[in-house]
């Protein structure tokens, strides 16, 4: 399987410290970034039948036509999801707090590998067959617009640098506090921003890779040269390069850049370190439950338990039997069931 491809990855943060030594020893960026994955958990897990593929009407007409080539491809990609999640668990179990600190390092990699190769077997399924994980984004965005996931994660953000919105979120306008959220309002509000800054974060970069290519470059009507001000009529005209800005724009900020110098400032940071790997870990399950899913119906249940019964042994009577077991056979209630063993 070819490793996802993007070019445009965004950092962590919004923008630099102006005084590194002093200002990276404090944990106010840390704290957002735990508070806005922590806002996604709460969210998902506050919300009304948060799952309820059944209730989809994309899910249940879901079909694909597939051979056996297309069940192999389909096949790694899943394995490949599942040994990542994998990893990503084996980290809880061993880490405690100063463990789970240095930890960062790998565990939000995984988090978003494990997610993408999960994402991209659901579409491997409508026939999108790319490793380019900006493409893969833009049709994931495209897939939250037309309801094909739960309303627990059904928003995103739309429209140009200067006029961002924020759709499915009724209280995603409040303004976010820097404390873990405790109620749905606080977390709509987290969501929000994160939303927001990310969406900003996307159209700079998208920006800087037009005006740095003289074929692309916006240029002045009068003397012909690139542009260096912007104004909200040049912002339009790369609105449609975003895309949707949805929650798996938000994953995407875990890819870590090349420098390790964001990841260190996470290190460095006084935060609840167990519970950010919580939110994590509880967020990547239950995309990749909705992913399994679609894989499901796609190849037919029974299809699909013969993939999770012939797993390599370090994945058999594990989570993955036990999301089979409890939130991808349940949505085939008319369908025979094979037997499978019990989760460890």
């Amino acid at each position: 399987m070819k490793k996802l491809t993007d070019e445009n990855i965004i950092p962590l943060f919004a923008e630099e410290p102006k005084k590194p030594d002093e200002v990276w020893r404090k944990s106010i960026p840390a704290q957002v970034f735990l508070n806005y994955f922590f806002a996604i958990n709460y969210h998902i897990q506050h919300t009304d039948d948060a799952f309820g593929l059944q209730h989809l009407s994309f899910f249940r007409e879901h079909r694909a036509k597939l051979d056996e080539k297309d069940l192999v491809a389909i096949t790694k990609l899943l394995h490949s999801c599942w040994s990542t999640e994998y990893a990503l668990r084996a980290t809880a179990e061993l880490g405690n707090d100063e463990y789970l600190r240095n930890a960062l390092h790998w565990t939000f990699p995984q988090a978003y590998y494990s997610v993408f190769a999960g994402l991209q077997a659901f579409l491997y399924t409508l026939e999108v067959k790319t490793t380019n994980a900006t493409i893969m984004r833009r049709e994931a965005g495209r897939l939250v617009v037309k309801n094909a996931y739960p309303r627990a994660i059904g928003y995103y953000a739309a429209g140009p640098y200067y006029d961002f919105s924020v759709h499915r979120l009724p209280l995603a306008g409040y303004k976010p506090g820097l404390h873990i959220p405790e109620k749905g309002i606080e977390a709509q509000a987290q969501i929000g921003q994160f939303l927001r800054t990310t969406r900003k974060l996307q159209a700079i970069t998208t920006r800087q890779q037009v005006q740095g290519n003289p074929a692309t470059a916006i240029r002045s009507t009068k003397t012909g040269l690139v542009l260096d001000k912007w104004s909200a009529h040049h912002w339009d005209q790369i609105t449609w390069r975003l895309g949707y800005t949805s929650i798996f724009d938000l994953l995407s900020r875990l890819r870590i850049s090349s420098s390790n110098k964001e990841i260190d400032r996470f290190v460095e940071a006084a935060i609840d370190f167990k519970l950010f790997h919580e939110s994590l870990l509880n967020i990547v399950s239950y995309l990749n439950a909705i992913h399994e899913s679609y894989v499901a119906q796609a190849i037919g249940l029974e299809k699909y338990q013969e993939i999770v019964t012939t797993l390599p042994a370090h994945l058999q009577n594990s989570f993955v039997s036990a999301r089979l077991r409890e939130k991808v056979a349940p949505l085939f209630p008319d369908t025979e069931r094979l037997q499978w063993g019990t989760a460890a």
